[in-house]
């Protein structure tokens, strides 16, 4: 019984001390992590190539596991983002790319969940890097309304922060946002909007009515291609701008769930929801559709994302891509938050893997 006794006493100085200990251990922990964090660089430890980070794969539908839309296009250690949804700016610290290495964005359409990540994202591009230059945003007609609109929102933020951090860290004209609009010249669906260091990228109209315009983009380095598509219902133009790309990254939206979950709404009297989810079937891709785009097009790889609808559970990604990869033999991937798809150039390889925390 003294045995017994002892031992429990040993037993609870032990847990004792690991209790009081427990405040050092994090700390300690949390200083190796911060000194990882703040000497990242995923961006500085990529091959010379094409590579797209998928800083959000979500939709307007609430989705805990997937921000709003957002695409990272990495050409030579260059980043641009195509669209900037809510939680953009978390995905790039997760993944340890620093956000002042952003050079632009291009907006595809003016859709609020395309745009709700943009002011994080400018916010830690310009005191990440101490920019003189607010952020370039690339659309068509309209973006200047999204800018001006923007600067206008967070134009006392902005001074507050360069009169508590002082200019040189935050300099008065780095803040916001400027629009560099370009228009479509008659008769023509695609234009060249950049064109430098050996990138290009390519504009080219999409079908996402009633929104409109809408867009797609191909980007194009050193041999390898990929097409980002926006927000799109099968289109023949996006079919002829993705010929031969190594990889699609699509919209995709399964109209089998969102039936279902409109006839739960329907029977729980939820009429509006009801309609709104049978109103957004006809202006996006389902699986199969992109799958078969992909065929027509010659691509190597697709990536499905902005998906439609969440999936809680793992084994919905059955129904959801349908009979999309037995159209389609080539990979087939559905979106996750911090993908990362890899073109190296000078080689045909497409890698994946997922960065970050």
């Amino acid at each position: 019984m003294k045995r017994l006794l002892a031992g429990i006493i040993v037993i609870g100085l032990l847990l004792g001390a690991v209790w009081y200990a427990r405040g050092p251990i994090a700390l300690a922990i949390t200083d190796r992590a911060l000194d990882k964090a703040m000497r990242d660089d995923a961006v500085a430890k990529l091959p010379d190539g094409l590579h797209a980070f998928v800083c959000g794969s979500g939709s307007p539908l609430p989705d805990k596991d997937r921000n709003g839309p957002c695409t990272a296009v990495i050409a030579g250690g260059r980043i641009f983002l195509v669209d900037a949804g809510e939680g953009a700016a978390e995905s790039f610290a997760r993944a340890g790319i620093p956000a002042g290495r952003i050079e632009g964005v291009f907006l595809t359409h003016f859709h609020s969940d395309h745009l709700d990540g943009l002011s994080a994202v400018a916010l830690q591009r310009w005191v990440g890097k101490a920019a003189t230059t607010p952020l370039t945003l690339t659309g068509p007609p309209g973006v200047e309304r999204i800018a001006a609109g923007l600067n206008e929102l967070y134009a006392i933020d902005n001074g507050y922060r360069t009169a508590h951090h002082g200019a040189p860290v935050a300099p008065p004209s780095g803040g916001g946002f400027a629009a560099r609009a370009f228009a479509f010249p008659d008769g023509q669906d695609s234009l060249v909007v950049l064109n430098d260091g050996g990138l290009k990228v390519t504009v080219f109209k999409v079908d996402h009515g009633p929104a409109d315009p809408a867009v797609g983009y191909r980007f194009d380095y050193k041999g390898r291609s990929l097409v980002v598509s926006g927000d799109s219902s099968a289109a023949p133009n996006l079919v002829a701008n993705s010929k031969g790309a190594d990889l699609l990254i699509h919209d995709a939206l399964q109209p089998a769930l969102v039936r279902r979950m409109a006839a739960a709404a329907n029977e729980a009297g939820l009429k509006n929801r009801a309609k709104i989810l049978e109103d957004i079937i006809n202006y996006h891709a389902s699986p199969e559709e992109v799958a078969r785009q992909g065929k027509e097009a010659g691509v190597k790889a697709v990536l499905l994302t902005h998906i439609v609808p969440p999936m809680p559970l793992r084994g919905l990604e059955v129904p959801f891509l349908g009979e999309a990869r037995k159209t389609f033999g080539g990979p087939l991937w559905i979106a996750r938050d911090r993908d990362l798809i890899s073109l190296p150039a000078g080689s045909t390889k497409i890698d994946r893997r997922r960065l970050g925390r």
